[in-house]
């Protein structure tokens, strides 16, 4: 069949309640202002029971380019390696015939049976993954980004991460109402941006698939102007949290741990302190920020829509708009992307397929797993065996599969890294440090290699503060679940080559139902 353009939208900790047009259709008033993702909505499908399957970055993004759950890809921190063996959406179009342009990053780490202990790659978090072509990458250390700033004439601090400090020399590091110290016109999203105009200008209208990403609204948590001051933090949600961090801790060793440890300068450039000791003023003024960079960011994408309607070529592209995973915010006394808090895992999706009506809202539980087939399904291409997700192009035409799953799933591995220690601090050994979620509408159960469960009843405790998995009338439910989680676990195993048997009249291929 003919080549069709893609345009996969990944923006970076963008959390999944914060879309006005899933807000409208619930009757709220959105505070934040983003015309250009309505437009999407508007004219797309957006999926409002969407999860990463793990996080952070480096492992959400592994997922969302194999279709493969955290279990199967062992990608499963930033830092760890991404096995070669498996399939990835680049090399899945390629194959097809496409060449996949990549703005942005994957934060990939290489096999080292592939190259050597000495590769540069092994001394930043991640690079990028192989099979696409890079045509605007943030770089290890963002140093393609800091070159085209000094090539603008942007005089760099000698610390160049100092940018994202607050303007002024008096100003405090920390959550602000002032500006960054780089202009908008020359903020990272702007440089995203600039690079997928001139590659799409450069295709001169040749089909083409282009992995845009935003670094934003990813921390440092501070805005350039006007953004930094278009949402007043009296206009904020106040945090979701326990009285106390103390008190939050109680709930279990791990949430301690994180407590515990948070440094306030992981998310503000320079800044000192505990996130624990955050109080509210300081909580909504970053949450103005975020909304300030959110708000930027749709910004720039307006900028790519309109260069799309402007050539015509809008109609006949099909946009997928996501994040890797979501963001704390706050709540429960927490920044970041962590352990099994709804706020870390729940994160936008929004599909705008050429020809198809738009405006729907989905509500089936859905998964990052699920991109990668959705996108080779829609352009006529395999979808490799091993995949753990489905397409989604029937909700897209409207439909629901009647064998669709009915929870949600994710994992995450709190293995030590060069930044992070919640292993040692927990007496774990490096492959009992993880825990694994089987969510539906009803219940939550939250199960450790070797930590204690956790069980919630979302009805009566939507924000999770209660755990049940010790309370002898929930013993049944607790089971349940848990049998639930192996079953899951049991079902996606690895399957490479599992729909190949050897039989009289030779090898046989099944095909996956």
């Amino acid at each position: 069949m003919p080549k069709q353009n893609v345009l996969l939208v990944v923006v970076d900790q963008w959390r999944g309640d914060h879309i006005p047009h899933i807000q409208r259709a619930d009757g709220r008033t959105p505070v934040l202002r983003t015309p250009n993702l309505d437009r999407l909505c508007a004219e797309g499908t957006t999926f409002r029971n969407h999860v990463t399957t793990t996080v952070p970055c480096g492992p959400a993004r592994a997922s969302l380019l194999t279709g493969l759950y955290q279990m199967n890809h062992r990608a499963c921190q930033n830092t760890i390696p991404l096995d070669s063996r498996h399939d990835t959406l680049p090399r899945a179009l390629r194959r097809a015939g496409y060449e996949p342009a990549l703005v942005g990053y994957t934060t990939t780490a290489p096999d080292p049976r592939t190259t050597g202990p000495a590769d540069p790659r092994y001394t930043v978090l991640g690079d990028t993954m192989d099979g696409w072509r890079p045509v605007g990458e943030f770089g290890p250390a963002h140093d393609a980004y800091f070159g085209w700033l000094a090539q603008q004439g942007f005089p760099l601090p000698p610390n160049r991460d100092d940018i994202w400090l607050p303007e002024g020399e008096d100003a405090v590091p920390g959550a602000t109402d002032r500006p960054s110290r780089v202009p908008a016109e020359l903020s990272d999203s702007a440089y995203f941006t600039e690079r997928a105009l001139s590659y799409l200008k450069g295709r001169d209208g040749l089909p083409f698939f282009l992995h845009l990403g935003y670094y934003r609204p990813h921390p440092p948590f501070v805005a350039s102007a006007p953004y930094h001051a278009m949402y007043s933090p009296a206009d904020m949600a106040a945090p979701v949290r326990a009285e106390s961090a103390l008190a939050e801790a109680e709930q279990h060793p791990l949430l301690r741990f994180y407590l515990e440890n948070g440094l306030n300068r992981g998310f503000f450039q320079g800044a000192e302190g505990m996130v624990a000791d955050l109080d509210e003023a300081a909580i909504r003024q970053m949450r103005a920020t975020y909304c300030g960079m959110m708000t930027e960011i749709d910004d720039q994408l307006g900028r790519v829509m309109a260069w799309l309607d402007e050539t015509g070529q809008w109609d006949e592209t099909l946009v997928v708009f996501t994040s890797d995973h979501g963001e704390q915010l706050g709540d429960h006394h927490l920044l970041g992307k962590v352990g099994y808090f709804d706020e870390s895992f729940r994160i936008p999706l929004v599909i705008k397929a050429p020809y198809q009506k738009g405006g729907g809202i989905v509500d089936a539980p859905t998964e990052s797993i699920d991109l990668m087939p959705t996108m080779l399904n829609w352009l006529g291409a395999p979808i490799p065996n091993a995949v753990d997700g489905r397409s989604l192009m029937p909700f897209v035409r409207g439909e629901t599969p009647a064998d669709w799953r009915t929870e949600l799933h994710y994992e995450y591995d709190f293995r030590d890294i060069h930044y992070s220690r919640p292993e040692t601090a927990l007496g774990l050994g490096m492959e009992d440090a993880s825990l694994c979620v089987v969510q539906d509408k009803h219940y939550k159960y939250v199960h450790f290699a070797a930590l204690p469960p956790l069980f919630f009843d979302l009805r009566a405790d939507p924000n999770q503060f209660h755990n049940l998995a010790a309370d002898p009338a929930h013993a049944g439910l607790v089971r349940d679940y848990a049998q639930r989680a192996l079953s899951w676990r049991l079902r996606h195993a690895d399957r490479t080559l599992t729909h190949h048997r050897a039989t009289p009249a030779g090898l046989e291929t099944r095909k996956r139902v």
